[in-house]
């Protein structure tokens, strides 16, 4: 048994009484409503889904606002604010018409403005909306409910860009917000999607609240991951933050919370021998952990210390780890993860075979001098804590000075856009995970994004060749050419960008209490279409 399953379970053996300590975060008010109460995997500090990538931030950013295309459990891609579109016959022109009744929680309707802003903002943040940006020539607002997209040449993946699940969501924003700088957080929080969030009643660390949106139209069809109809049979959901999974465990046991989105490993067995709780994995591609390094400061910015990592990295020894069961595990070297058309182990030795020797020459190759190395390391996300521990001794057993640097996850998610040297408050090391769907495609992935500190994400990285074909693969119709590019682009993160470490694939179950139906098979927790009994 790992260290850290040892502290889980003496935490639940000590903590396995009742926890009359959720009364003071809302349990029993509102007693009329139906209230949906769940323990989300992090707490919300910051509420722009565009100015960060951070899935509790994207989540949020799935009950207030909403989209102009969404993708279905199989990740087809389908109209969701817009009633209509039409391409052009050159394949040039995309024109878009929005659905009657769209309104804005302040009470204005919604405008094609509003979305051309939007699409803009996303556009300088998201790897897929930068890809976009570059084949788009103009975006035209035709009228009120009608804009287009008028691309430089012909792009095959402008839907499916408009539709991607998963962070950076192109969320719709109101023109006065979307216009503000995509760099900075918008100081509102004003969607036009299905839950209203309550700011006077959000407390940092604490509690989160929705509330029902009763302007909200949804659409017709049956709803399938973010897209048909999101139909809200709740009046209220509240997110109870509980960093300590077996106070989070006793809490769901005792009917105090409804749904739990990242149960502890360790606490699956006792969770599943409870007939009043039921436990599924609801994203079927699984999530891959990066560990990720910042290309802009010593050792990490030359690509042999980078390569020393990646021969260090033994993805069993991490998995065991932070997962522990097999059956919820496996290793998987691919960068657009196993599973799903993209995956090839083309370039992928250095992964598997693990060879520490090959990674002390090539930190030595890369001038190390015993260089301090900050990590790190969210406390309270029981999968990134457990990464980091392994990874901090991992880095030592290769002659590296390790500080690891304890924090909750909501302010590493800030500190991580910090560009200064790790010695004035910067990083060298930090982890984190992609869903499946967040990777599966050279342009979906933005963690292999050599863009620079322009375009790239937190980290960095910079590659002329590897921006090249993720460029070749946009352009590209052909599934076998398609293929062949992703096999090149592989090889070349693996020899010389090396943009991060993947540590592994797993499968993530959900927790919730019998009495609950509608949870929805998604890579994203969605909490429209579930119902209370």
């Amino acid at each position: 048994m790992t260290t850290i399953s040892r502290r889980l379970r003496s935490a639940a053996v000590a903590l396995a009484v009742a926890v009359p300590m959720l009364a003071s975060a809302g349990v029993g008010d509102a007693l009329a409503e139906k209230v949906l109460r769940i323990v989300p995997h992090a707490d919300l500090k910051n509420l722009d889904p565009i100015w960060t990538t951070a899935y509790i931030t994207r989540n949020h950013g799935y009950m207030v606002y909403d989209t102009l295309f969404a993708s279905d459990e199989n990740l087809d891609v389908h109209p969701q604010m817009v009633d209509t579109f039409k391409v052009s016959g050159d394949g040039k022109t995309y024109t878009f018409t929005l659905r009657d009744g769209l309104k804005w929680h302040d009470g204005a309707m919604v405008k094609a403005e509003d979305c051309v802003a939007s699409i803009k903002r996303w556009g300088k943040r998201d790897g897929m909306g930068q890809k976009l940006m570059d084949f788009t020539a103009e975006m035209k607002v035709v009228d009120d409910k009608t804009f287009q997209i008028i691309l430089n040449e012909p792009y095959g993946l402008v839907i499916e860009s408009l539709g991607k699940i998963s962070s950076n969501v192109p969320f719709m924003m109101p023109k006065r917000l979307a216009d503000l700088d995509a760099f900075k957080a918008v100081p509102e929080v004003v969607g036009s999607g299905p839950f209203i969030f309550k700011k006077d009643e959000w407390v940092p660390g604490s509690k989160v609240v929705y509330v029902k949106n009763n302007d909200y139209k949804p659409r017709s069809e049956p709803a399938s991951a973010a897209s048909g109809g999101k139909v809200v049979k709740v009046d209220r959901v509240e997110w109870l933050y509980i960093p300590d999974p077996a106070t989070a465990m006793n809490a769901l046991v005792n009917g105090e919370v409804d749904l739990w989105e990242t149960p502890a490993p360790d606490m699956l067995p006792l969770l599943k021998a409870n007939a009043d709780i039921k436990a599924a994995v609801i994203d079927p591609l699984g999530t891959q952990g990066w560990l990720r390094m910042n290309h802009l400061h010593p050792p990490f910015n030359n690509p042999k210390a980078r390569q020393a990592v990646l021969w260090a990295v033994n993805q069993e020894e991490y998995l065991q780890a932070i997962i522990g069961d097999p059956t919820l595990y496996k290793a998987c070297a691919a960068y657009f993860i196993c599973g799903t058309p993209n995956e090839t182990q083309i370039g992928t030795e250095a992964l598997k075979a693990v060879n520490l020797d090959k990674a002390k020459q090539l930190l030595k190759e890369a001038g190390y001098k015993g260089e301090k190395i900050i990590l790190m390391q969210p406390t309270d996300i029981p999968v990134l804590n457990g990464a980091s521990l392994v990874t901090a001794q991992m880095l030592r057993s290769i002659g590296m000075d390790v500080e690891v640097q304890a924090m909750d996850w909501s302010t590493l998610t800030s500190r991580r856009a910090e560009k200064k040297a790790p010695a004035d408050g910067g990083w060298n090391v930090f982890h984190t995970y992609s869903t499946g769907a967040d990777v599966q495609s050279p342009v979906a992935n933005i963690g292999i994004s050599g863009g620079g500190v322009e375009k790239a994400w937190f980290g960095w990285p910079t590659d002329d060749v590897t921006e090249k074909l993720r460029d070749d693969y946009a352009r590209e119709a052909d599934p076998a050419e398609k293929k062949a590019i992703v096999e090149k682009l592989q090889t070349r993160l693996f020899d010389h960008l090396v943009p991060y470490v993947n540590y592994g694939q797993w499968f993530q179950p959900v927790v919730w209490r019998s009495n609950l139906s509608g949870v929805l098979v998604s890579p994203v927790p969605f909490f429209w279409n579930i119902d209370i009994k």
